[in-house]
């Protein structure tokens, strides 16, 4: 059932799914939009944390306060499995469309409600109860966002440009991601610090409830992946033609069996997200343990705002370069140099974060985010295809999540009480180091997936001529791979 003859055999044109260019766009519109609210919120909590935590946690100063608030930005990543065991399986059943809606909806709802929450002075600690409340119900429905959205992509996408296509969603991740923290650097350096306490830290938050009704409206408009539809189809038949045993996806049993390919996505995605955390979450606070452990050096909380938006738009420009390089040469070349960077680079990207002229602190932040976008950039087209169709967007949302919920989200919590508690400030460098050698592993064992189709799925173009040379292609390598057999 879950054997490799299911990626490779013969192929006639016939077999090709063909799937029109303009859909295909529509298609990565509808799932970034998912990735860019999520992120919206990750970069406005990210940045106005040091407001974040006067308004919910006016009483704890100093580092307790800050490791406090950096779990409930982490909070939401402890339910994220839960998530992704139910929507991840529920998307196999009734589809990969529906389950987006309704994750689109509950992750706006919740990031909109964040906004409106009292703080302490007004409510004293139900104050960050209810914002505990509202990360809980965030990272719920985000687990079961992510693995649907690169499933959905990666089924939509030709085969041959699936790396390119696929890269599009994480510049859904950076463009949040950039919005969130843009409009929070604007508002901070536009507003007084008590305008920004009284009301100005809300409307950032405010927000994502246009974007939830933006991709809901353009989910709503798009069939299901040909793949998922397909898979329809042949349960229909069995069901028909009174087999019995009609194919029906997300059962545990049948997602347990891919422990294998479990293993793998969940070391791709430790080494990619310690990484995607460490800059995106735990930095922008990093800057004040250097200016109180160092005593010199760092930069001002605005000056390295600015400077990260900077090298986050870097690599927004670069991730697609990078996914059509991938669809060239194939995705585990740029998975290995993206394992090996933070191995070699980390120690002195982190002596350069540390420095007090802006150019060596862009640098080391370049550093850590060019490393970053190697995984960024091929996880969305390498890791739905360690599944197959029938269990696909539940293995990979319950892999995906569990390994997120453990080691990336907690990267900030987990460093605030590494570097205060000791007061080493070259903790993130060692954590990245060994974040990359588990990547230089996992890779290892990935199975090259540049130009192949998915795992259970036919091939797939963007028309009849390209169908045409594809299949070409594909039983010219496999009858090459027969005979070397």
């Amino acid at each position: 059932m879950f054997g490799p003859e299911n990626v490779r055999r013969r192929w006639n044109v016939d077999d090709v799914t063909v799937t029109k260019p303009n859909v295909i766009k529509r298609a990565i519109s509808a799932a970034a939009i998912g990735n860019i609210t999520e992120w919206y919120d990750f970069g406005v909590y990210a940045y106005l944390q040091v407001t974040i935590e006067k308004v919910f946690l006016p009483d704890l100063d100093g580092a307790i306060g800050k490791i406090i608030t950096a779990a409930l930005f982490a909070v939401a990543f402890l339910v994220r499995p839960i998530g992704g065991m139910v929507f991840g399986p529920l998307s196999d059943k009734i589809g990969r469309n529906k389950v987006l809606a309704m994750t689109m909806i509950m992750m706006a709802l919740g990031t909109f409600a964040i906004g409106i929450l009292p703080g302490y002075e007004t409510v004293g600690l139900w104050a960050p109860i209810l914002l505990l409340a509202c990360r809980l119900l965030q990272g719920f429905s985000t687990g079961g966002e992510y693995g649907n959205a690169m499933t959905f992509i990666a089924e939509y996408a030709p085969d041959r440009k699936r790396g390119f296509f696929g890269s599009l969603l994480e510049v859904g991740t950076f463009g949040g991601y950039l919005m969130g923290a843009i409009i929070a650097t604007i508002m901070t350096g536009v507003l007084t610090d008590e305008q920004m306490l009284s009301w100005g830290w809300r409307l950032p938050f405010f927000i994502a409830l246009p974007l939830g009704f933006v991709g809901v409206y353009l989910r709503s408009k798009l069939a299901d992946t040909p793949a998922y539809l397909q898979l329809e189809k042949e349960a229909e038949k069995a069901e028909k033609s009174n087999r019995g045993g009609a194919k029906k996806g997300g059962e545990f049993k049948n997602i347990l069996k891919l422990w294998p390919s479990m293993l793998i996505c969940t070391g791709l995605v430790l080494a990619w997200n310690v990484t995607n955390y460490m800059l995106t979450s735990y930095i922008p606070v990093y800057f004040d343990s250097v200016k109180s452990i160092q005593g010199d050096g760092g930069v001002s909380e605005f000056t390295s705002s600015i400077l990260q938006i900077i090298v986050m738009a870097v690599c927004l420009v670069t991730i697609p370069m990078l996914g059509r390089l991938s669809d060239r040469i194939g995705r585990k070349t740029i998975i290995v140099v993206g394992s090996i960077a933070p191995i070699v680079l980390s120690i002195p990207s982190i002596l350069l974060i540390r420095g007090n002229a802006d150019l060596t602190v862009m640098l080391g932040l370049l550093i850590m985010g060019l490393s970053l976008i190697c995984f960024s950039a091929m996880m969305p087209s390498t890791l739905p295809s360690l599944f197959p169709t029938l269990v696909r967007a539940g293995a990979l949302s319950i892999s995906f999540n569990i390994a997120i919920s453990l080691f990336g989200g907690t990267t900030s919590t987990v460093m605030n009480a590494l570097v205060g508690g000791t007061e080493n400030l070259m903790w993130p460098a060692y954590y990245l180091m060994a974040a990359g050698a588990i990547g230089l592993i996992a890779v290892y064992f990935t199975p090259e997936s540049n130009g192949r189709p998915l795992w259970g799925s036919t091939p797939s173009a963007e028309s009849k001529p390209e169908a045409r040379e594809h299949v070409a292609d594909l039983n010219e390598e496999y009858e090459a791979e027969m005979a070397k057999a």
